[in-house]
């Protein structure tokens, strides 16, 4: 995998006091637990705003994680893409999911340490369903999933759970779903926890 901001060496521990500094003086805290796998997918829900991209980085940067991200291609035009993928990005191209899983899963059997962020909406917009492409990604390289959260309306974000798949899908989205109960994203009109359905097709 390339070179990324959370592993540039004096850049990454300035980040990191900027950071907190950044989210004490929002009045945020960071709570819940800091991954001791080397592995996992890490799920950021719900993602309902543009503001949910510059805060995840925040509490990656303060929980000491090395991450990597997913965002649709057009964030990564020239010259800006390079910032992009220095940031974590991976360019997506939605057209392609089945390939983006794959290879995904062989990034994973490739590196002794890895962590890729997933929001599993696909998108900030209103959503009826959570794409299932960060389950697969898990489920193919048997890593387990860390549920990551932004509650806007606690102001509070973090990891609360690293969760194993059983490999039976509608029990497993069912526990996660159950998990994100009473989180409220910045625009919480786009999230629905009770209502979100699982589309095989992602």
């Amino acid at each position: 995998m390339h070179l990324t901001i959370f592993e540039t060496p004096v850049i990454n521990t300035l980040m990191r006091w900027l950071s907190v500094l950044c989210l004490r003086l929002a009045g945020w805290k960071v709570e819940g637990i800091t991954p001791v796998e080397q592995k996992y997918v890490l799920i950021a829900a719900p993602h309902t705003s543009n503001w949910d991209f510059p805060f995840t980085l925040m509490i990656c940067f303060a929980l000491r994680l090395r991450v990597y991200w997913m965002g649709k291609s057009s964030l990564f035009p020239p010259l800006l893409g390079g910032i992009m993928r220095w940031l974590g990005g991976i360019p997506v191209d939605r057209s392609k999911s089945g390939n983006l899983v794959q290879g995904t899963v062989d990034a994973f059997q490739a590196n002794q340490r890895l962590t890729v962020i997933v929001p599993p909406e696909g998108t900030r917009g209103k959503v009826s369903h959570w794409k299932t492409g960060f389950y697969y990604i898990a489920l193919g390289a048997k890593v387990p999933i860390a549920l990551g959260y932004l509650d806007f309306k606690r102001k509070a974000g973090g990891i609360g759970k690293m969760f194993e798949l059983t490999g039976e899908i509608e029990a497993d989205m069912a526990a996660i779903r159950q998990f994100y109960c009473g989180v409220s994203g910045k625009n919480p009109q786009h999230f629905d926890e009770e209502k979100i359905q699982v589309n095989r097709k992602d």
